[in-house]
C-alpha cells in the first residue's frame, strides 16, 4: 500500500508519496493547480503503486482550494481522506518539538498520518456531491445574516426620520411599512401626503389589514413627529429597503433549490417535529455522510458542542465551556434546531424542563437538548427510519 500526502494551496500543491513501511517512494514534489498538474500527480501515484494496488490519499480541509483536486481524485476512484488542519497541526507537533511549518513538511506529515493509520475516515463520493447542498445552505446563511444587518439599519434610520411609527405598527419589517417608507421616507412627507393615496397604499400593501383609520393615525403622528428632515437619510432608507427586497427574492430562490435537493434526499431527520428543510439542510450539508462518524459524540466534537476538559495533577476545572471548534454552521444549526424541537416535541420539551428545574441556564439546558438531538439524528440516519414520538 502507498500513502500520498498533499498540502493544498491556491496555485500549487506539494505532494509526497511513501509506502506503508515508511519508505519514501517519491519525495516532496510540486504540481500546479491545473488539469495538467492533476494528471501528472495521478501518473506518479500509479507508477509508485505496489502489487497490492492499495492507495490512500490525504489532504487538508482547505475550503474551496481543495475542492477541484478532491473531485479529481474521487473520480479516479482513489480512497481519499480530508483531514482537519488542527489534527495535522497536533500530529506534526507530536513528531517534533521544533517549530517548523512549511508546505513540504505538511505534505510529509499528512503522508505519515495515513501511514500510521490514525483514526481517519475516508471521504465518500456522497459527501463530495453533498457540497452543493453545503454551498446553498451557507450562501443562504450569509444572505439571511446580511438581511438582518440591513433591518437593523432600517430601525436606526426610522428612529431618526419618524420615531413614532414603531409604536403604530406591529413590526417595522413588513410589506406595508416598507411600501409606505419607499414612497414617503420621512415624517414630513407623510404629513403632507394625500389621505386617499396614503390609505390606498397601506391597504394594497397590507392586503386589507390597514385601511383609512390606520392611514389617519399614521398621518396625524407624522404631523407632530420629532423626526428630522434629512434628505440624505431618506435616500439611504429607500435604498436599504430596495436591498432588503432584493435579498428576500434571492433567499426565496436559494430555498427553492435547497428544497429540491432535500426532496431527493428524503432524510429521516425531517420527520423530527421542529426541524424544517432549511435547518435540516444545513445539518445534513455540514455533517455530510453520517457513516463517516463512529458515534454521535464524534459529530458533537466536529460541531464544537463537546465540553472542554482541563485537568492537571489535582486541579480539575469545575466549569467546562463549549469547545466551539469545528463547523460554526453546524453548531449554529444544531443549537437552533434544538430550540424548535424542544418547542414542538413533548419528549424534548420535558427534557428541557427537567434541565431547567436542575437550575441550569436556558442556553446550557438547550445545549444538553442539542446533544440528545444529535444522538437521535444519528440513530435515524444510520437506520434510515422516521422519528416516532413517544406516546
Amino acid at each position: 500500500m502507498i500513502c500520498v500526502g498533499i498540502d493544498v494551496a491556491k496555485d500549487k500543491h506539494d505532494c509526497c508519496i511513501v509506502s506503508s513501511e515508511g519508505e519514501v517512494l517519491q519525495d516532496v514534489f510540486t504540481i500546479p493547480n491545473t488539469m495538467t498538474g492533476f494528471t501528472a500527480l495521478f501518473q506518479r501515484i500509479c507508477s509508485a503503486s505496489d502489487a497490492s494496488g492499495k492507495i490512500k490519499v490525504g489532504l487538508e480541509a482547505t475550503g474551496h482550494y481543495s475542492y477541484n483536486l478532491l473531485g479529481f481524485l474521487l473520480d479516479k476512484g482513489l480512497t481519499t481522506f480530508v483531514i482537519n488542519p488542527l489534527h495535522t497541526h497536533l500530529y506534526r507537533k507530536s513528531l517534533s518539538l521544533r517549530k517548523t511549518k512549511t508546505d513540504k513538511v505538511d505534505a510529509r506529515t499528512i503522508a505519515s498520518m495515513l501511514m500510521s493509520d490514525v483514526n481517519l475516515k475516508s471521504y465518500t463520493d456522497t459527501a463530495y456531491h453533498n457540497e452543493e447542498l453545503k454551498s446553498l445552505s451557507r450562501y443562504r446563511f450569509d444572505k439571511v445574516k446580511e438581511r438582518a444587518q440591513l433591518k437593523q439599519s432600517i430601525s436606526r434610520l426610522i428612529t431618526i426620520l419618524f420615531p413614532e411609527l414603531e409604536k403604530l405598527v406591529s413590526t417595522l419589517h413588513m410589506a406595508s411599512v416598507y411600501a409606505l417608507l419607499s414612497e414617503f421616507p420621512c415624517a414630513h412627507q407623510i404629513a403632507t401626503s394625500n389621505l386617499n393615496h396614503l390609505k390606498s397604499l397601506l391597504n394594497n400593501a397590507s392586503k386589507g389589514r390597514y385601511g383609512r383609520e390606520k392611514a389617519i393615525e399614521i398621518r396625524d403622528a407624522a404631523r407632530c413627529s420629532i423626526g428630522s428632515l434629512m434628505p440624505a437619510k431618506s435616500l439611504e432608507l429607500r435604498h436599504t429597503i430596495n436591498l432588503i427586497r432584493e435579498l428576500d427574492a434571492q433567499i426565496v430562490e436559494i430555498e427553492t433549490e435547497i428544497k429540491l435537493i432535500m426532496d431527493e434526499l428524503q432524510s429521516p431527520i425531517l420527520t423530527i417535529p421542529g426541524i424544517s428543510y432549511r435547518m435540516g439542510a444545513m445539518i445534513l450539508a455540514e455533517v455530510g455522510d453520517f457513516s463517516r462518524f463512529d458515534s454521535p459524540d464524534k459529530i458533537l466534537a466536529y460541531a464544537g458542542l463537546s465540553p472542554s476538559t482541563y485537568q492537571s495533577g489535582q486541579l480539575t476545572s469545575s466549569y467546562s465551556h463549549m469547545e466551539k471548534r469545528g463547523s460554526r454552521y453546524l453548531r449554529y444549526a444544531i443549537f437552533n434546531a434544538a430550540k424548535f424541537v424542544c418547542h414542538w416535541d413533548d419528549t424534548f420539551a420535558a427534557y428541557l424542563a427537567k434541565k431547567r428545574a436542575e437550575g441550569k441556564h436556558y442556553n446550557v439546558a438547550i445545549s444538553h437538548a442539542a446533544k440528545k438531538l444529535v444522538r437521535l439524528m444519528y440513530a435515524l440516519e444510520k437506520n434510515r427510519l422516521p422519528y416516532k414520538p413517544a406516546a
